[in-house]
């Protein structure tokens, strides 16, 4: 296929930037809100379907499931039909699932249509953020970066919130039909102006490393979701565990193996791409542990309901959009390494401060600390994945993504998976000397300080890294009108 000319006028008059931020932002909104809006409705879906709060949260694990097998082929099927073509599909199925979902009549056809909606997920974050890196050339990549924090921090903490609203004011089936009106726009939009990227050639499909990776990342995140509720030393989980662990590594092994492996691994050799993967693992999994213990602290402690304890989250992506100005400008200036290693230890230190929340804190001390805590990590969600891709060669991006996203969704999952185990071996009710059973504080206190031990690694790992490996992506752009058209494409070719 011929590469186009960079030069050529943007598709019926708008910016590949600007289309594919519109409809990647949307997308990775509705997709991100979906995992965290649902928890609050499970409760409901358990009283209509008669399942007991145990047996319900199988409408989440079947989703994470799903969304972990389905993140490794997304590279692929990108490359072999062009992102364009894969994202709307996806995009398209999701919303479908969404439909499908919100219509369920039983918990059997509920789980089917989470799975659906899971597959579809999986495929929709990496293959959008490919078109995104692509899009944007070396130094605009935190211009790039920058778009992600709408949907990257304010649809976890507006989840609960509107979730709450819609399960008390209509019904559970809301926080489901609630996506399509999203997708039918994003669609909408995204079949008149996105572009296509994809390389010159996919290679070869890999079957065997697409059965070890879905085999490996489905049960490792089944027994990371589980194994918390059901116990560590329960057959289930410890057969998944284990299953998935030797999966994951005999891929390592094939896949090291293949010239066209489903999971480039080698993307590893990379210093700054494996430092910045190890990186964000760790401070994704005390960022989305931590969104996962604080409503149950102020729900459990403070006796708030489901919609005011997800207000009191809010503050935390009033902070990341803010600090997303900040830490934009200052990335140019001083490179990642000093604003990931402060932004990583301002969380640590947060996350252990929040072991003092009492029910006789005052709620604006508590409100400030998720501000702050939200300040901070918006340092640490947008150097790291600008830095990430800085000398990812334009080919490699796919494949790259794909990594990075699968990563990131072990990263999520293993938060909760250790919070709640901390949670569930020190108990998270007590009884007072009267025999009234109380919230154990103690638990929330040992939760609240793994979570900052993990932001604290984060923390460690960001000293290795080297600031001259990002140079790429520091060097300042000129304003907008100095760009040239279309200089975003020279990257990869575009199709129609």
């Amino acid at each position: 296929m011929p590469a186009p000319d960079p030069t050529a006028p943007p598709r019926r008059g708008i910016s590949p930037k600007t289309a594919v931020g519109v409809v990647f932002v949307a997308s990775l909104f509705m997709s991100i809100m979906d995992t965290t809006i649902v928890n609050v409705a499970l409760p409901s879906i358990g009283r209509q379907f008669g399942v007991d709060p145990a047996g319900v949260g199988i409408v989440n694990v079947g989703y994470l499931v799903s969304l972990a097998v389905f993140v490794p082929l997304s590279g692929w099927l990108a490359d072999r039909y062009g992102t364009r073509r894969v994202f709307l599909v996806s995009l398209t199925l999701f919303t479908v699932a969404s439909l499908l979902c919100g219509a369920a009549d039983s918990m059997a056809q509920l789980t089917l249509y989470r799975i659906f909606q899971g597959a579809a997920g999986g495929m929709l974050t990496p293959v959008g953020m490919t078109m995104l890196f692509r899009a944007f050339p070396q130094e605009e990549r935190m211009r790039a970066t920058r778009v992600l924090m709408l949907p990257t921090a304010v649809a976890p903490a507006l989840g609960p919130v509107l979730g709450g609203w819609l399960v008390d004011g209509w019904s559970w089936h809301w926080v489901f039909i609630v996506n399509i009106p999203v997708g039918v726009a994003a669609l909408v939009f995204g079949l008149l102006f996105l572009p296509d990227y994809r390389v010159e050639r996919a290679g070869r499909f890999d079957a065997a490393g697409f059965l070890l990776s879905g085999a490996g990342f489905g049960l490792l995140m089944y027994a990371l979701a589980e194994g918390a509720g059901q116990g560590w030393a329960s057959a289930r989980i410890l057969v998944s565990g284990v299953t998935g662990a030797l999966a994951l590594a005999a891929l390592v092994l094939v896949e090291l193996r293949r010239p066209e492996p489903m999971l480039d691994l080698r993307l590893l050799r990379d210093r700054i791409f494996r430092t910045m993967n190890l990186l964000s693992l760790f401070s994704g999994a005390a960022f989305l542990g931590m969104l996962y213990l604080f409503p149950l602290l102020m729900q459990d402690a403070l006796g708030m309901d489901a919609l005011h304890s997800g207000l009191m989250v809010f503050p935390e992506a009033i902070g990341v959009m803010i600090a997303s100005q900040v830490a934009g400008r200052l990335y140019p200036r001083i490179g990642p390494r000093r604003i990931l290693v402060a932004g990583a230890t301002v969380v640590a230190l947060c996350l252990a401060a929040m072991t003092a929340i009492t029910p006789d804190s005052n709620l604006w001390a508590v409100r400030g600390l998720m501000f702050v805590t939200g300040f901070a990590m918006s340092h640490v969600f947008m150097p790291s994945q600008t830095a990430a891709f800085a000398t990812v060669p334009a080919r490699a991006t796919g494949a790259a993504s794909t990594l990075y996203n699968a990563q990131r969704q072990l990263g999520s999952a293993l938060g909760v998976a250790v919070l709640g185990t901390v949670l569930t071996a020190a108990g998270t009710v007590t009884v007072d000397a009267a025999g009234t059973p109380v919230a154990n504080l103690a638990a929330y206190r040992a939760a609240f300080l793994v979570a900052s031990g993990l932001a604290l690694v984060a923390a460690l790992i960001a000293l290795s890294v080297r600031d001259s490996d990002a140079a790429a992506t520091m060097r300042r752009v000129p304003g907008p009108a100095a760009e040239p058209a279309g200089e975003a494409l020279q990257d990869a070719p575009r199709g129609v």
